[in-house]
């Protein structure tokens, strides 16, 4: 465990998320060194949101480019605070394996998911730390939440350790795709609540059946991004060639119980046999029929916010909802293209964002109490 888990060069690793972040910060000072510290919070959240959505794309450039054990080791590479350090270690596991998984090239993916990662933490504990030290300034969001939100980036700054550690373990990725989209959320959240506070006015009211199908909406996409994560964690896109038929078939041959057995090695059965071609085929045709659910599901939901104050986020929902059809479909009529794989995962962050911006932005109609008889007659 020594070996996998060398804090020798943390704190350099850490001065380097330092200095990814300065530029940010200092970006939002100059931009707002006049303005109330509510409105530099405002601006630090909604900046940390889009590079936290950013880390998110860049960390399925890193699980798509299979260079998740570019450094075999956390939170450096072999001991080292860069692949610089370790030039002579990665060329002799390049010489040993040429294609990977440690390559030059895959360590600086790595390391560089690695750093903006830690970049985006200093980003969370300087708006949670602002957040604390203004609190008796009136501000919108409530110190909790920032705090929230630091503790969560450092549970996914474990997970992130534990993906390189137990060897991309499926349920380990899948866990930490998930976290980041968790930050995305909470990060959402607290964007939207500095928004109200700058117009004056709480969520708007919507109708209480379009309230009830955007938080289905909202409850299935969870769902659809699990199952995405684990296609992707266990490379089973490519099983299906064809659409709407896999594999020439309306129902392929499948294997729902071992393809869902959650606790498992890659490629591996839990008695450490290899996973079947049909668990595979099982992981991918799931998660495209919950795709066709999901999609009328938000087909609906547009259809139903499309007047009201919540317009633009229908248009956002129904765009995104297309575009996710879109990218789904190249990765499989297109042998999985690094493009369109990213893109898809980049639609779902941006679905995540929009329906929590949306639940947040929106109440259902209050219950108006009935008017007595005698009263309405008075």
């Amino acid at each position: 465990m020594g070996e996998l888990y060398d804090l020798a060069p943390a704190l350099r690793v850490a001065l380097l998320g330092i200095a990814v972040a300065s530029g940010p910060l200092a970006w939002i000072w100059l931009r707002n060194k006049k303005a109330a510290p509510a409105q530099r919070l405002a601006a630090l959240t909604v900046l940390t949101l889009f590079l936290t959505f950013d880390l998110v794309l860049f960390g399925a450039f890193t699980r798509l480019t299979d260079s998740g054990l570019g450094c075999p080791d956390w939170p450096g590479c072999y001991g080292n605070a860069s692949p610089i350090g370790a030039l002579h270690e990665i060329r002799s596991e390049e010489a040993r394996m040429p294609t990977g998984p440690v390559t030059h090239g895959k360590a600086w993916v790595e390391m560089v998911h690695r750093y903006l990662a830690t970049g985006v933490g200093v980003l969370i504990t300087t708006l949670a730390l602002a957040t604390w030290l203004q609190r008796k300034n009136g501000l919108p969001v409530q110190p909790r939440w920032p705090a929230f939100t630091l503790a969560w980036v450092c549970v996914q700054g474990a997970f992130g350790a534990l993906t390189v550690t137990m060897k991309l373990f499926p349920a380990i990725v899948t866990l930490h795709l998930l976290g980041g989209l968790v930050l995305l959320a909470l990060l959402a959240m607290q964007a939207v609540a500095y928004r109200q506070a700058q117009r004056g006015s709480g969520a708007f009211e919507i109708d209480a059946g379009a309230r009830r199908w955007l938080l289905g909406a909202y409850a299935l996409l969870w769902l659809q991004v699990a199952l995405g994560g684990w296609v992707s964690t266990n490379y089973a896109v490519l099983v299906c060639s064809s659409f709407p038929t896999c594999q020439g078939s309306w129902w392929p041959a499948m294997d729902f119980a071992q393809g869902f057995e959650l606790w498992r090695d890659l490629g591996k059965t839990g008695e450490g046999e290899h996973i079947t071609f049909a668990a595979l085929t099982a992981i991918h045709y799931t998660h495209r029929l919950v795709a066709y659910g999901l999609f009328a599901v938000l087909g609906v939901l547009a259809w139903k916010l499309r007047r009201g104050a919540l317009h633009d986020t229908a248009r956002i929902v129904a765009g995104l909802a297309l575009w996710q059809f879109a990218t789904g479909l190249s990765n499989v009529v297109l042998d999985w293209p690094m493009i369109a794989a990213v893109s898809h995962t980049g639609g779902a962050a941006g679905l995540v964002v929009a329906l929590t911006w949306a639940l947040r932005e929106s109440r259902a109609p209050v219950a108006q109490p009935q008017v007595r008889a005698r009263e309405v007659a008075a």
